[in-house]
């Protein structure tokens, strides 16, 4: 990376920077025409995610469109469970479908495989890095376990996870195994993409907001917890955001606990709060999703409110969840700008 490290990494590194870094979740997406034929010729979603060629193909439509400071891998979540040996297919305007895992089941469950399973998206890893621009930073990701957990055990996702919350009350010894085995093969898949080229990573906890405190301490601060440590062990300068989405008040515990550089906020996460986490070092986010959708004012105001709140510490913009299919384009354009803008 030689001496001019880049702007996101040095963020997360604790520096305010004007303007701030910017990128956004799901940048890589069906908003994107470029994007909805690439994966036309891919043949479905998981075929993509799995294509070295394809996916290092739409991670790099957004850099060339936008000129975003971050790209992020094209992969998914759920590449973990994959790898274990779970069906999992993705049911057109519905999401992921696998076979819902049994209690009797976690015992069984073989990561020996993993390794060359995921190959395919370190390959995507190595091709994205060797065709970035220089000042472009890569990120890496994974699911956090007890989001990954969540679909596992129910199959699908559901609205508030109850099937995974009741496993969890029932056999907390074994949720905690299964996140145990989560949390290491994570730790290993994301020390992969570190080496084979990313700058940093982030883990996805999008279902933590279901959890009561002590569930929460339990099943998603300990998992991601024993990644950070795990990963740390072996890469001490990995820079790894964290984004807890619904945390809310836990988020000060979340950052606390777990040791990631960076919280990401969604877009319901106050103000005041994010700017006790930045206290803290980087945080990222947090402009609602349907601002981007809605446009003119409604965006500029909701920019300017993210940039007034925490436009004074280190900041990596972005919004508070992932870009939604019916963002026009022209909305991105005009969301990048004013934050290019932005003189502090």
């Amino acid at each position: 990376m030689g001496m001019a490290k880049r702007r996101l990494i040095r963020v997360l590194e604790g520096e305010r920077l004007t303007p701030p870094p910017l990128w956004l979740m799901r940048q890589a997406g069906r908003y994107l025409p470029e994007y909805r034929a690439t994966r036309e010729k891919a043949g479905n979603f998981l075929a993509l995610c799995y294509n070295p060629e394809l996916a290092a193909e739409v991670t790099l439509q957004p850099i060339r469109r936008f000129g975003f400071d971050a790209a992020i891998l094209f992969s998914d979540i759920l590449v973990i469970p994959d790898a274990l040996g779970r069906s999992l297919r993705f049911v057109e305007g519905e999401g992921p479908r696998l076979e819902p895992l049994a209690v009797d089941e976690v015992e069984r469950l073989d990561p020996s495989r993993a390794e060359a399973h995921l190959e395919p998206v370190i390959e995507a890893v190595r091709r994205i890095r060797s065709e970035l621009p220089k000042e472009t930073a890569l990120i890496g990701f994974c699911g956090a376990p007890w989001t990954v957990a969540t679909y596992m055990i129910a199959g699908r996702g559901t609205p508030d996870q109850a099937p995974t919350r009741l496993f969890a009350y029932r056999e907390p010894e074994r949720m905690d195994a299964l996140l145990a085995l989560l949390a290491d093969m994570s730790a290993d898949y994301l020390l992969r993409q570190l080496r084979a080229g990313a700058d940093c990573v982030q883990i996805f906890e999008s279902w933590g907001g279901v959890l009561g405190e002590a569930a929460f301490r339990r099943f998603a601060i300990q998992p991601t917890r024993r990644i950070v440590q795990r990963l740390r062990a072996a890469a001490p300068d990995a820079r790894i955001i964290g984004f807890a989405k619904g945390a809310g008040a836990m988020l000060e515990t979340y950052r606390a606990e777990t040791g990631v550089d960076a919280v990401g906020l969604d877009w319901t996460v106050p103000g005041e709060i994010g700017r006790r986490l930045q206290a803290q070092g980087a945080v990222q986010g947090n402009l609602d999703p349907l601002r981007l959708v809605a446009g003119g004012r409604a965006l500029e105001e909701g920019v300017d409110q993210v940039l007034a709140d925490f436009g004074g510490g280190p900041l990596i913009f972005n919004l508070g969840h992932g870009i939604t299919p019916d963002a026009p384009i022209a909305h991105v354009e005009a969301l990048v700008r004013r934050v290019r803008d932005f003189k502090g």
